[in-house]
């Protein structure tokens, strides 16, 4: 492949190999002011060199003479909505290129926050969020995630906030307002983050630790306390950890999602910090994206399920190694009983273009984003056609061929025709296969994951629907069983299950952000007002959209719903990262 209609930049012809960047954080201004210089591979006449932008202004642009630089003509293109502007630079062939900029305090990749948004509440944070298109709003470059790079930065910033990014940046927490990092592995654009803000180191294991700021360190280092294990049991399945150091930063809770698998650095959201150790699984997704997604990269955002349908086959098989089979089996049934509520009213039109066929590519901006279960389903299918023997094998030499590569699809299957089937005839069929990767939907022959603990649940659910006795021994349920008895329970309840679910469980208020996602959203639903001080409080407190969207959306089912619902986004909006922000607003003015 040799372009992404994701991005304007044209690989074919010219490819960033190091990316160095001066950057300077302006926190008044709510802007990086900085250069980014480019060493460039040239394929092609060396005529010129574009690279995708997104509200950034460009001061000036240079190109190495070898000798010095000198000024280089350039153009920034009328913007897309989506894709930002071309910056389309003229070159003689250059081995460097360098462009100076600043980026808008709206960049969509960049959160700054306010002292109060923070758990201190004393200095200010900022944070970025490049996956999937939004680099661009920060750096110049080709956002792709067919180019990989190298990188290295300076970074200046006030001298009592800590730097860090998806680098080499060491476990010494002292601050001095000069940060140098580097990240040796080639890596593709969206894997570039920064942040800055009162942070502080607590070491998990020899290669393992967190970073947050105080008040959470220690919490979150015993919560993640098994992440040294992981590693370990992930290397031993499918090869070796080639990233260094693997450390968690803990963000303030305006993070729009559950975790970003940054190289050596995972952002992820405190809402995984309850106490317990039932959420960490986030954490062995963003880990397993350290094999599947760091190491080999889909090379556009059609093949996402090369990075994320992988990588939740890999996280549920550390999950399985460090916590048990019953957990890694709910895990995935919980999973596999939300797309199918999701595929059950789709038509086979919206099908095909929601969840096609695997070779066939799955919108990575689709209503439902379904394409990265499927392929953790084929993957789960696989192996339990061909046996871990062989299967697990298989696995680690793609990770070993593909290692530092950007593939597609048809790259996969030839891999997967010439080292599984092809050695293997009549274990599974030509047929089989085609269903996976070339028709829409989950092939009927597709054994769902089936859990002995969530059977038990599903008839205790089943009673009290029927007769109203709650479900005895609820107060001692995992997270899991309690999703699954939520999951499974009809979007809209009575006032009166309602109340005895909750004096008798304590749901509303609950610290554990997934059961409290759909806890709020039966609330929401139903219509259920006494809980929606504790839900407003919810969706202002958190911002992870996987937990707050649903929310939103039950509450615009009626036009009561939809107007308390403006109020609250009202509220929170200040604390949401703005690609939370465009999906609240997108949903509540389909429903307006």
């Amino acid at each position: 492949m040799t372009h992404d209609r994701h991005s304007y930049a044209e690989p074919a012809l010219v490819r960033t190999t190091h990316l160095d960047l001066e950057l300077e954080l302006d926190f008044t201004a709510k802007v990086l002011v900085g250069t980014a210089t480019h060493t460039l591979a040239w394929s092609g006449p060396g005529d010129r060199l574009i690279l995708d932008s997104r509200d950034l202004t460009v001061l000036e642009v240079e190109g190495s003479t070898g000798d010095g630089w000198e000024p280089l003509e350039h153009n920034l293109a009328f913007p897309d909505d989506e894709l930002g502007s071309a910056l389309t630079i003229r070159t003689a062939g250059h081995e460097q290129v360098r462009v100076s900029y600043r980026t808008a305090p709206t960049a969509t990749g960049l959160q700054w926050l306010e002292p109060e948004m923070t758990a201190g509440g004393v200095l200010p944070f900022m944070f970025s969020q490049s996956q999937a298109i939004h680099a661009r709003s920060w750096v110049p470059v080709q956002d792709t995630p067919i180019v990989r790079f190298s990188y290295a930065a300076h970074v200046t910033a006030p001298p009592e906030l800590m730097v860090l990014m998806s680098a080499d940046n060491g476990t010494q927490s002292r601050r001095t307002g000069s940060y140098d990092v580097v990240m040796p592995e080639p890596i593709p654009s969206y894997l570039l983050a920064i942040a800055a803000g009162d942070l502080v180191f607590e070491p998990i294991g020899e290669r393992s630790g967190v970073w947050a700021e105080p008040e959470m360190a220690k919490r979150a280092a015993t919560e993640f306390g098994d992440t040294e294990e992981m590693m370990r049991v992930t290397e031993a399945l499918f090869g070796p950890y080639r990233w260094g150091r693997y450390d968690v930063l803990v963000l303030p809770p305006s993070f729009p999602y559950g975790g970003m698998e940054n190289p050596r650095m995972t952002f992820a959201t405190p809402t995984l910090v309850i106490g317990d150790k039932s959420l960490v699984s986030v954490i062995a997704h963003e880990l397993a994206h350290s094999w599947s997604g760091n190491l080999v990269t889909q090379d556009s955002w059609d093949d996402i399920w090369l990075n994320e349908g992988f990588t939740s086959y890999v996280e549920n098989r550390i999950v399985e190694a460090v916590y048990g089979t019953e957990l890694a089996v709910m895990e995935t049934a919980i999973k596999q009983h939300s797309t199918v509520l999701k595929l059950d009213p789709l038509s086979p039109a919206q099908l095909a273009v929601e969840l096609p066929g695997l070779n066939h590519g799955t919108e990575y901006h689709g209503t439902t984003s379904l394409g990265p279960l499927k392929g953790s389903w084929f993957l789960s299918w696989l192996e339990e056609r061909f046996g871990r023997e062989v299967f697990d094998p298989f696995l680690r030499g793609y990770f070993d061929r593909f290692a530092f590569r950007s593939i597609n699809s048809e790259d996969f299957v030839a891999h997967l025709q010439e080292h599984l089937l092809t050695p293997r005839p009549g274990v599974v069929t030509a047929d089989e296969v085609a269903a996976w990767l070339d028709e829409p939907g989950i092939p009927a022959f597709a054994a769902r994951a089936q859990s002995a603990r969530f059977e038990i649940v599903d008839q205790l659910r089943d009673n009290w629907l029927t007769t109203g006795e709650l479900p005895p021994g609820g107060k001692t349920w995992t997270t899991q069983e309690w999703l699954r008895f939520l999951d499974a329970a009809p979007d809209v309840l009575s006032a009166e299950q309602l109340q005895e679910l909750d004096r008798e469980f304590s749901l509303t208020g609950t610290a554990n952000g997934e059961i409290a996602r759909r806890w709020y959203s039966i609330v929401a639903a139903s219509a259920y007002t006494p809980a929606y001080d504790e839900l407003a409080t919810f969706l202002t407190r958190v911002g992870r959209m996987k937990l707050v969207l649903p929310v939103y959306k039950a509450l615009s089912g009626s036009e009561a719903g939809r107007e308390f619902a403006a109020r609250v986004f009202a509220t929170a909006q200040p604390g949401y990262h703005p690609i939370t922000t465009a999906a609240v607003q997108k949903i509540l003015a389909a429903t307006s």
